[in-house]
């Protein structure tokens, strides 16, 4: 049964593995026997030495996927069979003052680097002849729509649509395309969240677990979702929320 849960032999490229739910996922597929490369805007250092230091196999490149065709040349003839899409941002503003500058800047990281990362990934697995496993972080807002975050929750349920689509177009060509969905996690992006007490303790009352995330919650799924314990997934968007959406 072990073998199951085993990435050994395995090649990853996990976006905004610099920190947070990145880097956890990141720390996580090393720990099942994966080779990791953490891509980011700025360098994954510090998940590196946490991988090399347990006796891991890693490695940090500069990518910032604000250039949404920034993934394009990132797998030709370099042996990738896992993708990892985690790279986001999050602009909050009213929907009646959101600029055109912070829906762009989140739709191009969030969803178009995303497809455009992806496909190229996929391009490469097909050219090889091998099978892979894809997995998008998504989100709650991937089926609710939030407030001040107009161009996240387009994104993300653009995510949730895009998994679905990919699954159906690839999945008979061997490669696993699939989510996660976070609920409230603490992390840079909720920050501003768990600083207001009123929204703090709004968002505590509804999560049926009593408490917010952590990062290595969601690695846990991301990891399962790469191996060959999953090989019947295909589409799915699976909620790692504390119950949120259960209630």
């Amino acid at each position: 049964m072990s073998g199951l849960f085993s990435l050994n032999g395995r090649k990853a490229l996990v976006t905004g593995a610099n920190t947070g739910i990145g880097q956890a996922i990141a720390v996580g597929l090393a720990q099942a026997g994966a080779q990791v490369v953490c891509a980011g805007r700025r360098a994954c250092d510090e998940t590196v030495a946490t991988i090399t230091e347990a006796g891991g196999k890693a490695e940090s490149i500069l990518v910032d996927f604000a250039d949404p065709m920034a993934g394009k040349g990132l797998f030709d003839s370099q042996g990738f069979d896992i993708l990892v899409n985690n790279a986001g941002i999050i602009r909050r503003a009213d929907a009646v003052d959101f600029s055109e500058e912070d829906w762009d800047a989140v739709m191009d990281v969030n969803l178009k680097a995303l497809f455009f990362t992806t496909q190229a990934f996929a391009r490469d697995l097909l050219a090889r002849g091998v099978n892979g496993r894809v997995v998008n972080i998504a989100s709650l807002l991937s089926f609710q729509g939030g407030i001040r975050v107009p161009s996240y929750t387009a994104s993300k349920h653009g995510v949730a649509g895009l998994t679905k689509l990919l699954a159906n177009e690839w999945a008979a060509k061997g490669i696993n395309v699939n989510a996660v969905a976070p609920g409230y996690i603490e992390t840079n992006n909720t920050e501003a969240l768990r600083a207001d007490p009123d929204r703090n303790r709004a968002i505590l009352e509804r999560i049926p677990a009593g408490r917010w995330g952590n990062a290595e919650d969601i690695a846990g799924a991301a990891v399962y979702l790469c191996t060959p314990a999953s090989a019947y997934v295909h589409g799915a968007v699976l909620n790692v929320d504390g119950g949120w959406l259960a209630r």
